[in-house]
């Protein structure tokens, strides 16, 4: 199987299927991290695009690192930039961000639990919704989401078990969870 990083070479060099195996692979993820971030699910296209479009043009300084992280970093710091932009706070009430396309298997309960959770994450302060969404969203490791923002990885272990916290808390108040 072929290394994403062979990917992208293969994907620069005019390759349309080792392309489309990294979109694939990639977008639907960058696109719930970018949503969660910025509120908005055609910034979170746009922004997704975009990332994509500098990953392509933009040669990666080394192939030793993981390719999730280098393109998530550049998706993430592209939807902050974007927060800082906008200045617009975030207004997830009624949006499923697990689920672009529901299907006619989704049930109710399920969506107010992710409408409730969406809620609980964006009522916490930027720094802890931020590294939140990055771990649990953007599905990344502790060491990942350490690299993309640039903090020590204590700071991120001691910032989501906080913000876990805080969403458990929230959850338990409005009486999702026991």
């Amino acid at each position: 199987m072929m290394s994403d990083w062979d990917c992208l070479d293969r994907a620069r060099k005019g390759d349309d299927a080792a392309w489309q195996q990294l979109i694939d692979r990639y977008h639907p993820t960058l696109i719930k991290m970018t949503f969660l971030i910025t509120g908005s699910m055609a910034s979170a296209q746009d922004l997704v695009q975009e990332a994509i479009a500098r990953l392509l043009h933009r040669g990666a300084k080394h192939h030793q690192g993981s390719f999730k992280a280098y393109l998530s970093t550049i998706a993430y710091r592209l939807a902050l930039k974007e927060n800082k932009r906008t200045l617009k706070h975030m207004n997830l009430d009624g949006i499923n961000p697990s689920d672009q396309n529901p299907t006619p298997l989704d049930d109710i309960l399920k969506q107010e639990r992710h409408r409730h959770l969406a809620h609980a994450i964006n009522t916490m302060d930027a720094h802890h919704r931020d590294i939140l969404v990055l771990r649990f969203y953007g599905d990344h490791s502790y060491q990942e989401i350490a690299t993309i923002t640039n903090l020590p990885i204590g700071t991120i272990k001691s910032r989501i078990f906080y913000a876990v916290k805080s969403c458990q808390q929230k959850l338990r108040e409005k009486g999702i969870i026991e």
